[in-house]
C-alpha cells in the first residue's frame, strides 16, 4: 500500500468508526443515513490529509489523537458543506457528483445532519484523546477557532452577505481557517507547538480557494462534481472575477511558493514539501497544473 493510500485508509476507518456508533439506536433512521451519506462517499479530504502529513513529520506519536483529529476536520468541513448547499445559501442541486443532502433527504434533515456532524467532531475529538488529554483543549480551541467567529468558517459564509467583500478575508475565512486548523492540530496531535504551522495552512487555504475559483470558471465536469458557474451565478467573491483567469494563476503561483517556503523545520520536511505539491497538482484545472508547477 502507498503511503498516500495509507493515509486515505486511515481517514476513512477513522470517519466510519465515528459514524457507525452515531447511527446507533434509538437515531432517527433518516438523519442517521444523511450523515453517512454527507460524509462517504468523500471529496478530496484535503484537510485532514494535510492534518495526518504534518502529524506524520512532526513524529506523529499517538496515532489515534491524529486520526481523531484528522476526522474532526473532515466531519466540520462535511457539514459546512450541507449548510452551504441549502437553499437559503447556494440552493445547490450537485455535490461530489450527487445530489445534496437537503435535495435528497429534505431540508429539515438536512439541517439536523450539518449539526449532528458539528457535534461529532468534537465527540470524535474527546474520544480520541482520553489517553493522552492535555493535548485535548488545545485541539478543541483551534477546531472551535476555525469555525465560529470571528476567524472561522462562519465569517467567512457571513462575507456573502455583505454589499462590499474583503476577497481576502473571505478567501482566508471561509476556506484557509480550516487549513490552519488542520496544519496546527497535526502539529497538536504530535506534541508539537501549533504556532509555526498556522502560515502554512493559511496558505494552502487560500491556494485550494484560488484553485477552485478557477475551476468553477475553466475547469471539466468531472474534476468539480457539481456544476460550473456558481460563483457567478450566486454572485460570490472570486479570484477570477478580480484578477481574470491568468491573474487568478499567477496568485496561486505565488501562494504556492509561499506555502512550500513556510514548513517549518522537521525531520519530515522534504516529504510534506512533495505531498502539498502533490495536493496542489490534484487540486487544480490541468492546464493550470501544468503552468504552476
Amino acid at each position: 500500500m502507498t503511503k498516500a493510500n495509507n493515509i486515505q485508509e486511515r481517514i476513512n476507518i477513522a470517519l466510519s468508526q465515528t459514524l457507525r456508533s452515531a447511527k446507533d439506536l434509538p437515531a432517527p433512521p433518516k438523519v442517521a443515513a444523511a450523515i453517512d451519506y454527507a460524509v462517504f462517499p468523500g471529496g478530496a479530504r484535503v484537510r485532514p490529509r494535510l492534518c495526518l502529513a504534518v502529524a506524520e513529520a512532526c513524529g506523529d506519536d499517538f496515532p489515534k489523537i491524529t486520526d481523531t483529529a484528522a476526522a474532526a476536520i473532515e466531519l466540520m468541513h462535511c457539514a459546512s458543506l450541507v449548510h452551504d448547499d441549502l437553499p437559503c445559501f447556494d440552493n445547490a442541486a450537485l455535490r461530489r457528483g450527487k445530489p445534496t443532502v437537503h435535495r435528497a433527504f429534505g431540508e429539515t434533515v438536512a439541517v439536523l445532519a450539518g449539526d449532528a456532524l458539528i457535534i461529532l467532531a468534537f465527540e470524535n475529538l474527546a474520544k480520541g484523546c482520553m489517553k493522552c488529554p492535555d493535548r485535548l483543549p488545545s485541539l478543541i480551541r483551534m477546531l472551535t477557532k476555525s469555525s465560529g467567529l470571528p476567524f472561522g468558517i462562519c465569517s467567512g459564509q457571513g462575507w456573502e452577505s455583505e454589499k462590499k467583500i474583503n476577497l481576502s478575508a473571505y478567501h482566508q475565512l471561509k476556506t484557509g481557517s480550516l487549513f490552519v486548523a488542520a496544519t496546527c492540530m497535526g502539529a497538536v496531535s504530535a506534541g508539537e507547538d501549533p504556532e509555526p504551522w498556522v502560515e502554512l495552512g493559511a496558505r494552502v487555504g487560500e491556494a485550494f480557494q484560488v484553485a477552485d475559483d478557477l475551476k468553477d470558471v475553466v475547469g471539466q465536469l468531472d474534476e468539480l462534481g457539481k456544476p460550473k458557474g456558481q460563483d457567478a451565478i450566486n454572485s460570490r467573491p472570486s479570484a477570477v472575477s478580480e484578477l481574470g483567469v491568468e491573474g487568478a494563476i499567477d496568485r496561486l503561483q505565488g501562494i504556492l511558493s509561499g506555502a512550500i517556503a513556510s514548513i517549518p523545520a522537521c525531520p519530515g520536511e522534504a516529504q510534506l514539501c512533495e505531498i502539498i505539491r502533490h495536493q496542489a497538482k490534484q487540486l487544480m484545472p490541468s492546464f493550470a497544473a501544468d503552468k504552476v508547477l
